[in-house]
């Protein structure tokens, strides 16, 4: 435990690093999957079941805890952490990316952005400097800048236009932050799928000395190859001393090549939105329990998983509730999905220590390839 807001590298192998982010509220083993909990709930699950899965920190929507049940009343309950009954480390988005996903119900300027809520539609505004306020009343461990986010493909211009925009709004978060011991403030690299301008965001942020930086506006259409080749221009621009962390992603895959770029954290509702679809992850790729060859198959999802979802249910019994809508299935699903996930960063930090990354990348490949129909 420590009292200030610090990140620790103990281990690199090429770019790939095995660190530690501390905070007064735990430490934060990274490289680091962090679960969404969107509206102060990572679907599906318990909190202490997503803690004894190895989880050290989890992620919470400024936008939708700003509609409900609002800043003000989570600050009068003793803030988010108390409320949801979760005493880790809690990093906030902005509420940028899903004020931009509304489109239509939006209107974008230098102050801030103007909106309607999908909720009920009133009317709300937010400025950087709200956006901060928001996430100071929730009470998070790690905070956001305000950024605009769009998608791709998109125009030069307007990719240039918005990297501008959020470099701006992030030196008002900054000042919007203040001084606040043991907490953090992250920039956001923007710039779309223009190395250029990656690199005159990431530079212009590094200017800023914040205590971290995501890459952001990735994830959002592009192919791997491009999200990839921005990662390659903009990682060597961001200090080496300060995390690291990448929006929004993403498939395994995309972790294991992200890390050996040099990135530090992520996040991504995939696992817990894809258990409640059906979707199962494992060390033998993806599993759609859907299908009808589940119909009979006794056999667990992972035999030698540590995870009880993953090993004491066949997947006869999943796909029978994936097909009747049983919610139990989504809440076995999810439980797989997650305890997968940071096994494979728990994986991850061990190979980074061991010096052999490469290798630990090339065999967790190789058996996501073998396919789930040989015996696990």
């Amino acid at each position: 435990m420590t009292e200030t807001f610090q990140f620790t590298v103990t281990a690199t192998d090429g770019k790939a690093r095995r660190g530690a982010v501390s905070m007064p509220r735990g430490t934060v083993r990274t490289p680091a999957f962090m679960p969404v909990g969107t509206v102060g709930t990572v679907k599906a699950m318990y909190l202490d079941q997503v803690k004894d899965l190895g989880a050290d920190i989890i992620l919470g929507n400024t936008y939708h805890l700003m509609l409900r049940p609002g800043p003000e009343r989570v600050a009068r309950l003793g803030g988010l952490h108390d409320l949801i009954r979760w005493q880790g480390p809690i990093l906030t988005d902005s509420g940028g990316f899903q004020v931009m996903s509304l489109s239509g119900l939006r209107k974008l300027d230098e102050q801030g952005v103007t909106f309607k809520s999908h909720v009920d539609g009133a009317l709300h505004h937010m400025s950087p400097e709200r956006s901060i306020e928001i996430q100071g009343l929730l009470g998070s461990d790690i905070q956001m800048q305000l950024d605009e986010c769009i998608r791709l493909p998109a125009e030069p211009r307007e990719i240039e236009r918005a990297m501008e925009m959020s470099l701006r709004w992030a030196d008002r978060c900054k000042t919007a932050f203040g001084d606040q011991p043991g907490k953090a403030m992250f920039g956001i690299v923007q710039g779309g799928d223009n190395p250029d301008l990656r690199v005159r965001s990431a530079r212009a942020l590094a200017g800023l000395d914040l205590k971290g930086y995501a890459v952001g506006g990735l994830a959002v259409g592009e192919p791997q190859a491009v999200m990839l080749d921005m990662l390659d221009t903009t990682c060597p621009e961001l200090p080496v001393e300060k995390p690291r962390y990448l929006m929004g992603v993403g498939t395994p895959d995309d972790i294991l090549k992200s890390v050996a770029r040099g990135i530090d954290m992520f996040d991504c509702v995939m696992p817990t939105r894809s258990g409640r679809h059906g979707l199962a992850f494992t060390r033998r790729g993806r599993i759609n329990l859907r299908n009808a060859r589940h119909a009979e198959d006794m056999r667990p999802l992972d035999e030698h998983s540590t995870c009880p979802a993953a090993r004491d249910y066949s997947r006869a019994y999943l796909h029978h509730l994936v097909r009747a809508n049983e919610s139990l299935g989504g809440m076995l699903l999810t439980w797989n999905n997650l305890s997968y996930y940071q096994d494979l960063m728990a994986g991850i930090r061990q190979a980074i220590e061991e010096g052999r990354y490469a290798d630990f990348m090339a065999e967790t490949q190789d058996e996501w390839a073998r396919g789930d129909l040989a015996p696990v």
